[in-house]
């Protein structure tokens, strides 16, 4: 099992951010077991994922993740600070440029693209995502909207806490939509 990605340019409150600060990720092997249960858990059991023999004679060759199994796991990998980030926003742009067929090892390339300072405790920060693979070709990106506290959180605050959940209603006029 790979050690948890370096939280470096992603672990500050939001205005000590810095555009283009970056990071890449453990790397995170896709298995046979991850497309049969992302297959189970969404009811999507396209041929491309679960039929070896139809999809051998796919353009492809062979079964291949899904897209949004790529995504998902690609936003798992980020080295997101709890204490920092409230919610996820929003996903835009995304492209899938490459399969990924099982055994393939994906990394999560990161980047600070735009932050916007929204209120006195929260700003929405812009990440650039690259999923790559070890040759460095990329697969899949995104850009991911984060809404992020611009304090460190209180003692006892993180993670859920009352604190936590007023924080998060203070933002754009009252509501945020989590």
């Amino acid at each position: 099992m790979s050690a948890a990605p370096e939280r470096g340019a992603f672990s500050r409150d939001f205005d000590r951010l810095e555009v283009g600060a970056g990071a890449i990720t453990p790397g995170r092997t896709i298995t046979e077991a991850d497309l049969v249960s992302f297959s189970a858990l969404t009811g999507d059991w396209h041929p491309q994922h679960a039929d070896a023999s139809w999809a051998a004679s796919s353009q492809f060759g062979e079964r291949i993740a899904h897209g949004m199994l790529v995504l998902s796991y690609a936003v798992g990998l980020l080295p997101i600070d709890p204490d920092r980030v409230v919610a996820l926003r929003g996903i835009r742009n995304v492209v899938f440029k490459r399969p990924v067929p099982i055994g393939e090892t994906i990394r999560v390339h990161a980047e600070i693209a735009e932050t916007k300072p929204l209120d006195d405790s929260h700003g929405l920060v812009t990440i650039g995502v690259q999923v790559r693979n070890p040759s460095g070709r990329l697969l899949t990106r995104c850009a991911i909207d984060a809404l992020w506290r611009r304090q460190p959180a209180a003692a006892g605050g993180g993670n859920g806490s009352a604190a936590g959940a007023r924080d998060a209603s203070a933002v754009d006029g009252g509501s945020v939509l989590i």
